[in-house]
């Protein structure tokens, strides 16, 4: 990925719609000729597809083109080159939606979401980057990760296909282990910028409270919360590690009675 400059068209916007409301307005109002699909329309996630990706076709639509460039934030999603007929593109950008990984786990893989791309597409190398990219020429995203977006520092994402010579995507494809890692960053700095959003404390300073956490062996995420509140309670408070053997409620609850804090 790269901010390099951006070529001058894409073909098709994947419009991801929570929180943008505004968008849609625009759409109805403004562009009511333009082409839509709803990406889960014929899927398993039918039942919610009102509140799912639109596929927008802006072949058409220069003007519709340069507001998604011009105002990324409105038009929140990826802006995709790809040449091939509508419904191909459906089918291969539904494909990618649900994964497994494991044995018997399945999942919705939101990768229309500009942070989940910048963690995902991240993942892969050129031969899985043929893979997924498929039809799709280049990929192109205003965002980054979620420490990116913290800190203010989110700019344009540009992912291009290697166009290797490789096997088709597979359905309910299998998610390497560097994929389910990204993705798992995504969803753990996802909370942690929901937490300094809710406290208005600095992202770093979370983080640093959460990396110590997992270090402590909180990994259950309401045990992590729980020393969340504790750590921003007690910032200077030395750490002592809890006796072996504790559940990790014990290893908390232990380490409240050394510091003295309440619940």
């Amino acid at each position: 990925m790269s901010g390099a400059a951006l070529e001058p068209m894409a073909q098709w916007l994947l419009l991801d719609t929570p929180d943008a409301a505004r968008a849609l307005l625009t759409l109805r109002q403004g562009f009511a000729d333009v082409q839509r699909h709803r990406l889960f329309d014929g899927t398993e996630f039918q039942p919610v597809s009102e509140h799912g990706p639109v596929l927008v076709d802006l072949r058409e639509s220069p003007a519709l083109t340069a507001l998604c460039l011009r105002d990324p934030d409105t038009w929140r999603g990826l802006l995709l080159s790809c040449e091939i007929p509508a419904q191909q593109l459906l089918s291969h950008l539904q494909r990618m939606l649900t994964v497994s990984f494991g044995l018997n786990h399945r999942a919705l893989l939101s990768y229309y979401n500009r942070q989940t791309a910048s963690y995902f597409f991240d993942a892969c190398d050129a031969t899985q980057l043929s893979r997924w990219l498929g039809p799709i020429r280049q990929l192109r995203w205003f965002g980054g990760t979620w420490a990116d977006r913290a800190i203010g520092s989110q700019g344009w994402q540009q992912l291009r296909n290697p166009g290797l010579l490789v096997e088709p995507l597979g359905i309910e494809e299998s998610l390497t282990r560097r994929q389910r890692e990204r993705l798992q960053t995504c969803l753990l700095e996802q909370h942690i910028w929901r937490w300094c959003q809710s406290l208005r404390v600095d992202y770093q300073t979370i983080a640093v409270h959460v990396q110590q956490g997992l270090a402590l062996g909180f990994s259950d995420r309401a045990v992590l919360d729980g020393w969340l509140w504790l750590r921003l309670l007690n910032p200077r408070a030395v750490l002592v590690m809890p006796p072996a053997g504790l559940t990790q409620p014990e290893r908390l609850d232990f380490l409240r009675r050394q510091w003295g804090a309440a619940d």
